[in-house]
């Protein structure tokens, strides 16, 4: 009974655990296994949660522990991914002067999502969608960019990758995903309701074919523009069609 009860923390550790890793290789230079070690991460966040409610296993040790192993896999990894990317731009060149400086503006992604993370969990409107941009999302979209540029990349084809490789774009995005991670735009939780049937999931099912979709016709470019895709159908229908 008592390990029953661990379950979710357990799982919650896994996650941690993979983003950590994550960190690790990014700095050894294998920004591909990072990325898939944030993915896992991802599937670990959302599995804790799951299976808290299936075993109907509730506490305040698992909210904060939660909490703490974001920080680390959505927050310090995703950061430590975006300083290499700016790091390794061959455009920080041009910048004689601020170019030992300029990759540690990346970390200013691992701070706002603490703070972000602090704010969802004494903020009580955030129980049945959110309230910013969730840690999971910003994280996913920063550490795929390595996936279409940089030194490991995939594939460098791409329009997406131009953009991806420009260091006004990379610079720019650390302001933009802080504001986005500490503000009050509404977005929609995937969480599903009343088990998985499509009829009172029908939106997020929908939105699931539609980000493969994406991933079909664009490639490794499919996944940034499928959060960009997570932003704009929430600010579009918001509420009405995923509560």
């Amino acid at each position: 009974m008592r390990l029953r009860k661990e379950i979710p923390n357990i799982i919650t550790l896994c996650n941690l655990l993979s983003g950590s890793l994550a960190i690790l290789f990014a700095i050894d230079g294998f920004l591909t296994i990072a990325v898939l070690l944030v993915g896992l991460a991802a599937v670990f966040d959302f599995l804790d949660g799951f299976a808290a409610r299936i075993l109907n296993i509730k506490s305040a040790l698992g909210k904060e522990l939660d909490s703490l192993a974001d920080v680390i896999s959505f927050g310090l990894a995703p950061a430590i991914v975006l300083f290499i990317l700016i790091k390794t731009n061959p455009e920080l060149q041009y910048f004689p002067k601020l170019e030992p400086y300029l990759p540690y503006s990346a970390l200013l992604v691992a701070a706002f999502s603490a703070y972000r993370l602090a704010k969802f969990n004494i903020d009580t409107r955030q129980l049945d969608s959110f309230r910013g941009l969730p840690t999971p999302a910003n994280a996913i979209f920063i550490v795929s960019l390595s996936l279409i540029s940089g030194p490991d990349a995939l594939d460098k084809t791409t329009f997406f990758s131009a953009i991806a490789e420009n260091l006004c774009f990379l610079l720019l995005l650390v302001p933009l995903s802080s504001a986005l991670l500490i503000s009050n735009l509404p977005l929609f939780a995937f969480k599903f309701n009343n088990g998985f049937g499509f009829r009172q999931n029908r939106p997020r099912y929908i939105f699931l074919i539609l980000c493969v979709l994406l991933w079909l016709i664009f490639g490794w470019a499919g996944i940034p523009l499928t959060i960009i895709f997570y932003l704009t159908t929430s600010l579009l229908f918001g509420k009405r069609y995923f509560l």
